[in-house]
């Protein structure tokens, strides 16, 4: 508790809030929060999180808080800045123990029904701040559990289980209904939600992996991340060596689980600079001292082998400023290709939707995820979407932020 306190009396409560107003995703009161530590009074804290966001415990742990709301931090401009990730987890935890309740609930709606497909941080957020609001919420998730890439995605030496089935339970208390094992397209369709609900949110996520194109892709021993991580069907890695392609979370989380799994080596591949690498410096620095390496500035050209993963290609690349370009774009230097043996390659570019999205009759964006316009509905006026399905950029906080709007959205639309 010391430690906490050292740590709340180190921030300046600064009046303009450049962590919640510019860093964080979910705008959440960072001062507030932590002058009630300061206070001592940890369930105002909780109350004070409780008001943008439910995932306090789970944030709190896994947000990329150096380039969020540490990253706006005053102090961080000539020290080190607030530890606010580590205060938010600790709040989270202390509300899980104490069993604080996230809301009083008005119970005037609770004749207007909602359907939520997708219990992931989306989802889940999505059906607090409802239920909050007195509504009937049922979440229908393909998995028997909820908390979708919570669960599967992130491993659990960075986000303990318990943590998130707890996180989950202080939501379904609020009163949510669930129906498991109940995936759209198969077991139900948007037609039969339509009829029985007043308003639906699709909140299922986007989890096939991007590929890159390259030559030698569909060899045997090539690995989807996202896949892997949400089905573990790990090959056997002991003695072999693996090659990441990507920079982002999925990329480290994949790279730390494989080394973890016995791999001999493991190299993760980068095209551009380590500085601009989207995954949280922390998590970069910790497999770096679990002996991950990591080959900054290089590109795949191709995958070699006859049936199975021998070799990949890599060309070395420069980054250069393009007109309108906001970021350095990586452009391969000629004639600096290079081979190395590989056993196995795991693709962590990015995601996009399943196949099963184009046959839902709603209008989709060039990417191929649901066009939802700024209040998250879509082209059909019922129905609303938000997380990975619709856009929202990448991370838990971001997808949590989609749901929150989302729930306003619905309400607004069911007055």
């Amino acid at each position: 508790m010391n430690e906490i306190q050292e740590k709340a009396n180190y921030c300046l409560n600064c009046p303009v809030k450049p962590c919640s107003n510019k860093g964080c995703p979910l705008e959440n009161n960072i001062p507030g929060f932590i002058k009630a530590i300061k206070e001592e009074d940890y369930k105002k804290a909780y109350e004070i999180l409780s008001e943008t966001t439910v995932l306090e415990a789970v944030c709190g742990r896994i947000c990329p808080h150096t380039k969020q709301c540490e990253g706006s931090c005053v102090r961080g401009i000539k020290s080190n800045p607030v530890s606010i990730g580590e205060m938010e987890a600790f709040i989270g935890d202390i509300a899980i123990k104490k069993n604080y309740k996230i809301a009083e609930i008005n119970v005037k709606n609770k004749y207007k029904k909602i359907a939520i497909v997708g219990g992931g941080p989306a989802g889940l957020t999505a059906a607090a701040f409802i239920l909050k609001n007195g509504y009937s919420v049922t979440i229908y998730e393909k998995y028997d559990y909820l908390g979708g890439l919570l669960i599967h995605g992130i491993p659990e030496f960075r986000l303990p289980k318990e943590i998130v089935k707890n996180t989950i339970q202080k939501i379904i208390d609020l009163g949510l209904k669930v129906k498991y094992k109940q995936e759209l397209g198969k077991e139900f369709s948007l037609e039969e939600l339509e009829k029985e609900y007043d308003a639906i949110f699709l909140a299922f996520g986007a989890n096939i992996t991007t590929k890159m194109g390259v030559e030698g892709e569909n060899l045997q021993g090539v690995y989807g991340g996202n896949q892997l991580l949400e089905y573990q069907n790990h090959p056997n890695y002991t003695n072999k060596k693996v090659a990441i392609i990507g920079g982002g979370n999925v990329a480290m989380d994949c790279a730390r689980t494989i080394k973890r799994l016995g791999a001999k080596e493991v190299k993760v591949i980068y095209r551009r600079a380590e500085e601009q690498m989207p995954a949280e410096v922390k998590e970069i620095q910790e497999a770096k001292e679990e002996g991950i390496e990591f080959l900054f500035q290089n590109n795949i050209v191709k995958i070699l082998g006859k049936n199975s993963v021998k070799e990949v290609e890599l060309i070395k690349t420069e980054l250069v400023q393009k007109e309108g370009e906001t970021r350095m774009v990586p452009i391969n230097i000629p004639n600096s290709n290079y081979k190395i043996d590989i056993d196995y390659i795991i693709m962590a570019l990015g995601s996009e939707p399943e196949e099963f999205v184009k046959n839902l009759g709603l209008e989709l964006n060039k990417w191929g995820r649901i066009q939802v316009d700024e209040k998250n509905k879509t082209s059909n006026p019922k129905i609303f979407a938000g997380g990975d399905i619709a856009g929202a950029k990448g991370t838990v906080a971001w997808a949590a932020r989609s749901g929150r709007d989302a729930a306003y959205s619905i309400m607004e639309y069911l007055k």
